[in-house]
């Protein structure tokens, strides 16, 4: 049994399953009893949350935490980067917004950085008998590896045995695999300690003769094959979960006679897209993302997720037709949900005076909803809870965006969400409805107040499943990820990689140059 220690699980690309895999080990341990945590030193994800103690991680680590029974904390991710465009991306310290960085320029802050992750992590270790940490993209990225502070740059400075998880389905898993840790110094190599290949499916029998080869190559055991599970969806890490066109999740049959249809606008910077994840659990909704007008015609609800880069997608709305499909949309009376950035899209104007985003300047949103945005330079964060469509709700704000509504000294807009405190949020109108709340479709009631609405405005014989709970949905997959860890991994052997470290004299593997 597990009673202290600490692995780093890395992967031979992004989207491996690096955090999938470090969720079913947190899953398989805090099951057992063990006092576990998870801990990524940087993320680089457009999908976050906002902690109770007032700072924001990557959403994967929230679902991470959550495998543990743990609440989302900064500790937990003590460095988000999150892109606003293909060469710069904020940067976000323990949990808070500390400047904007190109690639060049991140380089030169990592050294400081990594006593930050380096220190976050002991105090987590301090803090809980095993911490469970997820490496970042691929720890081959040797053209990185001097000011690496996620993968071996980590596992170096913390003395962390390592286990590398290869996406069979990609194909070619055993060169990459082989030559991740070919192209490794031999101190690193010394701290990889085993394998795990990821998403099969076939014949295991045609697989084992190419295990047991890369076992004699490279002196490592496969620790385990986790099998291709279409039921595992939920929590996308970024932006290269959402597929266009693809449905959403397994939805069930519907409860009424129709499926109710909602395309969401898959946003160059989409932002916190897992909003959607709610809807798409409901039997009878058939969620898509969509990037291009025709997808948007038959649809009963369109959705505008959160955007990183609002200004910039906007304007790449307008470009792909989209705007005009969006707007033919609402004005036949069909609904129209903006979350974040896709409501400050829904707006009369956008005002960026201080260049938050862009250039100083102001843009014309669609005009759906009568209300103005203004960005600020500080970013609001926080977990209010109040009262939406008449249902009790809990949600959190990540955004620099500060609304103006117009009606002063008459009714104005009335409001989508109302807090605890009295304050409107968001605008209901009728069939546009916007808000800077993410998560708010998460609360049950609200969400399938909503899609009533939407069934009623389309004409759908549309019936929402009254026993759906979201919250009861995610810990069915955080238990099935842990149910493929305890069936298909030698969790003996992770157990002594945990509590022991890596195996002393795990041999060195040459590429000859010649």
């Amino acid at each position: 049994m597990v009673t202290a220690g600490a692995l780093l699980v890395a992967g031979t690309t992004s989207d491996a399953g690096k955090s999938v895999l470090v969720a079913g080990i947190c899953r398989w341990l805090h099951r057992r009893g063990v006092d576990v945590a998870p801990f990524k030193a940087q993320n680089m994800s457009n999908n976050s949350v906002v902690c109770a103690d007032g700072g924001e991680i990557g959403r994967a680590q929230a679902l991470q935490a959550a495998a543990c029974g743990l609440a989302p904390s900064v500790g937990f991710n003590p460095v988000l980067l999150k892109p606003g465009s293909d060469r710069t991306s904020q940067v976000v310290v323990r949990g808070v917004v500390d400047g904007t960085v190109s690639a060049a320029s991140y380089r030169e802050r990592k050294a400081a950085l990594l006593e930050v992750v380096t220190s976050s992590l002991v105090s987590l270790r301090e803090q809980h008998e095993v911490v469970i940490c997820e490496g970042a993209g691929s720890p081959a990225e040797i053209n990185l590896r001097a000011t690496d502070i996620a993968n071996m740059g980590l596992a170096r400075a913390a003395d962390l045995p390592v286990i590398v998880v290869g996406d069979i389905d990609r194909g070619g898993v055993l060169a990459h695999l082989f030559g991740t840790l070919a192209v490794l110094e031999p101190a690193d190599q010394a701290l990889i300690a085993g394998w795990v290949v990821n998403k099969f499916r076939g014949d295991p029998a045609l697989l084992e003769p190419g295990l047991e080869q890369l076992r004699t190559l490279t002196g490592r055991p496969t620790l385990g094959v986790v099998p291709w599970s279409p039921e595992l969806w939920l929590d996308a890490e970024d932006s290269l979960g959402h597929v266009a066109d693809g449905v959403v999740g397994r939805p069930a049959p519907p409860v009424g006679r129709d499926w109710l249809r909602v395309a969401v606008v898959r946003l160059p910077r989409v932002s916190n897209g897992t909003d959607v994840d709610a809807l798409a659990a409901e039997p009878g909704v058939a969620v898509r993302y969509v990037t291009e007008p025709s997808r948007l015609a038959d649809a009963d609800l369109v959705v505008l997720p959160g955007s990183k880069a609002t200004v910039a997608d906007l304007a790449w709305l307008r470009a792909q037709g989209l705007a005009d499909g969006v707007l033919a949309h609402a004005r036949a009376g069909r609904p129209v949900l903006g979350v974040c950035g896709g409501y400050q899209m829904l707006s009369r104007r956008i005002h960026d005076p201080h260049g938050v985003e862009a250039a100083p300047g102001a843009v014309e949103g669609l005009g759906l909803l009568d209300v103005e945005v203004t960005f600020d330079v500080a970013k609001h964060l926080g977990t209010p809870t109040g009262t939406a469509l008449e249902e009790p709700v809990a949600f959190y704000e990540i955004h620099h965006g500060r609304e103006l509504r117009s009606g002063v000294g008459r009714s104005g807009p009335a409001p989508l969400v109302t807090l605890a405190d009295g304050t409107p949020e968001g605008v209901d109108g009728g069939h546009v409805l916007g808000t800077h709340a993410h998560g708010l479709l998460e609360n049950d009631g609200l969400r399938r107040r909503l899609l009533v609405r939407a069934a009623a405005a389309a004409g759908r014989d549309f019936t929402p499943a009254p026993a759906t709970s979201y919250a009861a949905t995610r810990a069915a997959q955080l238990d099935l990820l842990g149910d493929l860890v305890e069936t298909h991994l030698d969790t003996d052997a992770l157990e002594a990689l945990i509590a022991k470290g890596a195996p002393a004299g795990l041999p060195e593997v040459r590429v000859s140059s010649s």
